[in-house]
């Protein structure tokens, strides 16, 4: 097999049947859009790490949320003792301010597709341009809210200029546009050529590996890159491969 019938094989092989332990299970617990987009993003902030660890933080939110996402961040009251969780270096207050910036973007654009699309740049490449807007919604919410950005805040909504290759807004940003068993497609004015692949450790060596990077260091540069060579394999929905190929990395299969 070549390279574009073993992409095609993994791809279809990881389906639904493979969904577990990905944080991707816990949006689709639900059927209301509103929860699914909420709980997303949050599944996907909280996404590093070890996946147990990560999958235990977003059950102890649900069991805060009392199982209705969208209601708990609309009806949200901050304050200092507020009832919330640690999750490695994201402090109690940092989740506690999370939910603070998610309610003034449900309150202002009814919905965080409204928001991230009030940010689109149409004539882009990709959506770069887009997350930096994105992320610095919520990062001028916290300087103008908190007088203070925080470590944990700033590791919430990275901005790919900086470098970061924003691995777990890319990896919202797939669960929200693309379409298939595993992502939902809610937002569908966002081209899925746009996306960008969310690479972490396990994606970087997959991908060193089969040539489709030669960049050293996990960065924007090399999200940029392996997107662009998944383009010669499929132009129109290259990061469909992601869930695939981070599953064989982290399972440690050949591929």
């Amino acid at each position: 097999m070549n390279l574009k019938q073993k992409l095609e094989y993994h791809y279809k092989s990881f389906d639904r049947s493979k969904l577990e332990p990905d944080p991707l299970q816990f949006p689709h617990m639900f059927s209301d859009k509103k929860d699914i987009e909420v709980m997303a993003l949050i599944a996907s902030v909280f996404a590093y790490g070890n996946v147990k660890q990560i999958n235990s933080s977003l059950n102890k939110f649900l069991k805060i949320a009392e199982n209705e996402p969208h209601k708990f961040i609309i009806n949200y009251k901050y304050s200092v003792k507020s009832k919330s969780l640690i999750h490695r270096f994201y402090s109690e207050n940092d989740v506690c301010k999370l939910f603070v910036f998610l309610q003034s973007a449900y309150n202002e654009y009814g919905s965080l597709e409204n928001l991230f699309l009030a940010g689109l740049e149409e004539n882009h490449l990709n959506l770069k341009n887009t997350i930096t807007n994105f992320s610095n919604y919520f990062l001028s919410k916290s300087e103008k809210e908190f007088g203070e950005i925080s470590r944990g805040i700033r590791f919430m909504f990275p901005l790919p200029e900086k470098g970061s290759a924003c691995k777990r807004m890319n990896l919202f940003l797939r669960w929200m546009v693309r379409k298939d068993e595993l992502d939902f497609g809610l937002w569908n004015e966002i081209p899925t050529k746009k996306l960008i692949i969310p690479v972490d450790t396990h994606i970087a060596r997959v991908c060193k590996e089969l040539k489709l990077t030669k960049q050293k260091n996990v960065n924007w540069k090399m999200a940029e890159e392996i997107t662009e060579n998944l383009k010669k394999f499929d132009p129109k929905d290259p990061v469909k491969y992601d869930f695939a190929l981070c599953h064989i990395g982290m399972r440690k299969m050949k591929f």
